[in-house]
């Protein structure tokens, strides 16, 4: 729900969060060179509890941090663990495009969690939403091709299970336990940080980055906590119908990045896919959005 209409500075805020979210691509690329996904994320987690704790004295918000709903907070937090993990391996593997391109399909996830967990009627227009983000899955995927489903594009389809399942618990967080933002970074930093000591270390061994990394886990961490922050920020400065549109700029941004720096293809089966994807969550939110306006006040 927005607090208030600035539909101006939402923009500004989601552009942001498209700046981050290609920067921790770029971040996360660069450092996966030394480190494995589950050592990125101990190093990652870190520092984002000095930051999540500075920000909570700096701005006193010290009883954000105090222990509220901790089951929900692990439920989400082994969800989203999962999610990153998987997608750092993904960015490893596929195109940048290509692996952009398959999270637009996470909120269409959401909605047949949500379906399934809350019990919120599948609509109409929420069934041709589910039917047209399977046909852009298909497009972008391209599994009957020669290549097939590799592991990169395996794994890049099982983070965006992992994103949905943390956005249906943090759903739970902010409407049946009342948590802010914060909280919820603060414990995603905290307890992703212990299962990240736990399977880094699993193989007896955790790698001590060498000193050119630390700038990238740096940026690694800063990106995606600033471009969480930003989507955050833009959603309550207006609706979704007008926030997600500029989301949708990650694709060309990060297809320019990967051709420039790492010399990817600009594939258009990822765009025509993508594209696909993109309209049927959109047509879904103003449907969504129409529907809500007609109910009686």
């Amino acid at each position: 729900m927005t607090q208030g209409q600035n539909p101006l500075s939402a923009a500004l805020w989601m552009l942001g969060a498209v700046f981050g979210f290609s920067a921790l691509a770029v971040s996360g690329r660069q450092v996966s060179n030394g480190l494995d996904t589950f050592e990125i994320m101990t190093y990652r987690s870190a520092i984002g509890v000095i930051t999540t704790v500075i920000i909570a004295y700096a701005t006193r918000q010290v009883k954000d941090l105090e222990p509220k709903a901790l089951h929900l907070h692990l439920g989400r937090n082994l969800f989203h663990f999962a999610g990153q993990n998987l997608w750092l391996l993904a960015l490893t593997l596929i195109p940048l495009a290509q692996l952009f391109a398959l999270e637009f399909i996470y909120p269409i996830l959401v909605g047949l969690g949500a379906a399934i967990v809350f019990g919120e009627r599948i609509t109409p227009a929420r069934a041709v939403s589910f039917l047209c983000g399977f046909i852009g899955i298909l497009i972008v995927a391209r599994p009957f091709g020669s290549a097939g489903l590799s592991i990169g594009l395996l794994a890049a389809l099982a983070c965006a299970v992992g994103f949905a399942g943390s956005a249906l618990f943090t759903k739970k967080l902010t409407q049946t336990a009342h948590v802010t933002l914060l909280s919820i970074l603060f414990y995603l930093s905290m307890m992703q940080l212990v299962m990240g000591i736990i399977c880094a270390g699993f193989d007896g061994e955790i790698r001590w980055p060498q000193d050119q990394a630390w700038p990238w886990i740096c940026a690694v961490c800063f990106a995606g906590l600033g471009a969480h922050f930003c989507l955050s920020k833009a959603l309550s400065l207006a609706p979704a119908s007008v926030v997600t549109p500029i989301d949708f700029m990650r694709l060309p941004l990060i297809a320019v990045i990967g051709m420039f720096f790492y010399n990817e293809q600009i594939d258009i089966y990822v765009f025509i896919g993508a594209f696909v994807i993109f309209s049927s969550n959109y047509i879904n939110i103003l449907y969504e959005n129409r529907a809500r306006h007609r109910l009686p006040r």
